[in-house]
């Protein structure tokens, strides 16, 4: 016993036009939208020295990274341990009394690294006012 007859129905026809125009309306509205960068006014083209800043090359500081996840302690591009960064900053001192020292901390690092990294700083004789800290975002060099 058959109930319903099985009629074989057309496929829908997909009317392009209509969708072209749905699309350009989506379009229009983005563009509408959309905040554009601010392009200041005014450009300034601001003087350059001639003369080479003296002794820049010779007080380039000393850039130390923590990094939220293992190895946390880098000592300029080279992966370092707290040990090894507190005998680096030993003989560094050494070598420069007035070694400028940068801390670079990524934002979710752990604090109690930073405490260390500043520890071993002082115990390697960097003086206080010659200690910079900075944060970073996640993603950015």
């Amino acid at each position: 016993m058959r109930f319903t007859s099985q009629r074989h129905r057309p496929t829908p026809t997909i009317i392009v036009v209509a969708l072209i125009d749905i699309l350009i309306v989506l379009l229009i509205f983005l563009i509408v939208t959309t905040t554009f960068k601010q392009q200041p006014a005014l450009k300034l083209a601001l003087p350059e020295s001639r003369q080479p800043q003296q002794g820049a090359a010779e007080n380039a500081p000393l850039l130390i990274t923590i990094a939220k996840v293992e190895p946390h302690f880098y000592l300029g591009p080279n992966p370092v341990t707290l040990d090894k960064l507190r005998d680096d900053l030993k003989s560094r001192i050494g070598q420069n009394p007035q070694l400028f020292l940068t801390i670079r901390a990524d934002t979710d690092a752990p604090w109690g690294k930073i405490v260390n990294v500043m520890d071993a700083a002082k115990d390697a004789g960097v003086k206080p006012n010659h200690v910079n800290a900075l944060t970073r975002s996640p993603g950015k060099p």
